[in-house]
């Protein structure tokens, strides 16, 4: 893998991003190589020999478990996407970047195995006072994170491979933890310490950062969950069409952090029109869903845009809605309906439809 920065994003490497190249994948697995990441103070080296997870608070035993320790515990493997909450956070206040790459590529899709943080938890014995718990990585971004303990018993993935193999390095080798259908920042990597607590421990980055500001100047916060949103990853700006007209596969993904996508619309007009995608099965839930639309272009210009409606009813929103409620001074939470121009000769921009 040879990892290209872009001078007005990477400003060191210390901290940094890099976007998913979903616009040249298909299916729906992202190979580790190719997935996004995002390191707040570097990505740094920690051997499997010197790795120790500490589980405290309020339980009844203190434990502090080693690599191979956790290797012994029954183990789950699941698929989950990872997305970032300010994927497509520039896009706010309009069309701005020119790729599905960097509008939509904060996001990863990886077949994770690990042991349940359940399981964990129970080893330690959870005292009736803990409602939560607090997650710390090993690096030196204090990005540590409050989860409710409903959530941490129910799904949360205490995770050392990925797609079969070892974590690399920037995505938290040798454990990191797995916080399905949540933003990413709560999926701490190079996992040190679990801390069970009778509140939120209120930290920097879950105050300061990751809140949502609205129109009138408040905040949300706590507000974990990825919406329903999807994306054409081809025709796009990156990949455009080559070959004239005639039979056109239009394709993209489609994710929501409530469960599964149920369908997925796609429009050539703008909107005016919808037709329904044709998705690939998937048996899993907060995970990447493929879809494609099969049509002739005739040569003329389109605005191709995709619109997901996940299993709970939940349709994905348009720019416009978004901003009636949300207003436009956010990063986070970008889940709007986005607009591609097709143009005559087959390339791609990145518009906004009025």
């Amino acid at each position: 893998m040879i990892r290209r920065n872009v001078p007005w994003l990477t400003a060191d490497v210390i901290s940094s991003i890099n976007f998913s190249p979903i616009h040249a994948l298909d299916g729906t697995i992202t190979p580790q190589g190719c997935a996004f990441e995002r390191h707040h103070s570097g990505a740094i080296e920690l051997s499997k020999d010197d790795y120790r997870l500490m589980i405290n608070g309020l339980v009844e035993t203190p434990l502090i478990f080693t690599y191979a320790d956790l290797e012994r515990f029954p183990r789950e493997t699941h698929v989950y996407f990872l997305e970032c909450a300010a994927n497509t956070g520039m896009e706010w206040a309009g069309a701005q970047l020119n790729g599905a790459q960097f509008t939509h590529g904060m996001i990863h899709n990886m077949e994770y195995t690990g042991v349940s943080l359940r399981t964990l938890l129970a080893e330690a014995g959870i005292k009736p006072e803990g409602k939560w718990v607090y997650v710390e990585g090993a690096d030196a971004s204090s990005n540590g994170r409050s989860i409710p303990l409903e959530k941490a018993l129910d799904d949360v993935l205490v995770a050392f491979k990925a797609n079969g193999e070892a974590l690399r390095k920037e995505h938290g080798y040798p454990v990191r933890l797995c916080v399905p259908g949540w933003e990413g920042n709560m999926w701490v990597k190079w996992l040190r310490r679990i801390e069970v607590t009778a509140a939120a421990v209120e930290s920097r980055e879950e105050t300061s950062k990751y809140t949502d500001t609205l129109a009138d100047g408040t905040s949300r916060k706590w507000t974990w969950v990825m919406d329903a949103k999807s994306v054409v990853t081809s025709p796009s700006p990156q990949s455009p069409i080559t070959h004239g007209k005639g039979p056109l596969v239009i394709t993209g993904l489609a994710w929501s952090g409530r469960g599964s996508i149920a369908r997925v619309d796609v429009t050539v007009d703008g909107g005016k029109t919808w037709k329904t995608a044709r998705l690939v099965p998937s048996a899993h839930n907060m995970a990447l869903h493929r879809f494609y639309l099969d049509h002739v272009w005739d040569g003329q210009e389109m605005l191709v845009q995709s619109r997901a409606i996940d299993s709970t009813g939940y349709v994905q929103p348009t720019k416009t809605e978004l901003r009636e409620i949300r207003g436009v001074n956010s990063v986070y939470h970008n889940n709007c309906i986005q607009t591609w121009w097709i143009k005559a000769n087959g390339e791609a921009e990145n518009v906004e439809i009025s």
